[in-house]
């Protein structure tokens, strides 16, 4: 199956590829003291968990997520843009480490920059 024929989902490497992105994903935020307060109080193995459900729904995958939707999930959290911006320039980081190409990143990218009005100032 060439990539043209493979959701973005395949793409990925499903959800094990997905995971390991996540995993990475969420290391370079905890690593980051601008961000990381917004997940102190976090179980961060149930989130990546969660992250990677609701990534690889979002990408073509399966339906397996089953969290709160994003304004619920991010209530009282208070985000701003910039925080939002710096944890999705995380996630491309991340996406890089594994040599997603530009183009994969951007229909990423496609798909959940429109959930902003979601999550920020919540």
């Amino acid at each position: 199956m060439n990539t043209t024929q493979q959701s973005l989902y395949e793409r990925l490497g499903g959800q094990e590829g997905i995971a390991k992105v996540v995993d990475v994903f969420y290391d370079r935020i905890l690593a980051d003291d601008t961000v990381n307060h917004f997940f102190k109080n976090t179980d961060m193995e149930k989130q990546r968990r969660h992250q990677a459900l609701f990534i690889s729904f979002a990408t073509g995958g399966p339906n397996q997520y089953t969290g709160k939707s994003m304004t619920k999930a991010h209530e009282g959290m208070n985000i701003k843009h910039e925080d939002f911006m710096t944890i999705v320039n995380h996630l491309v980081a991340a996406l890089k480490e594994f040599n997603v190409t530009d183009e994969d990143i951007q229909a990423i990218a496609e798909k959940l920059l429109p959930m902003e009005k979601d999550i920020i100032e919540k």
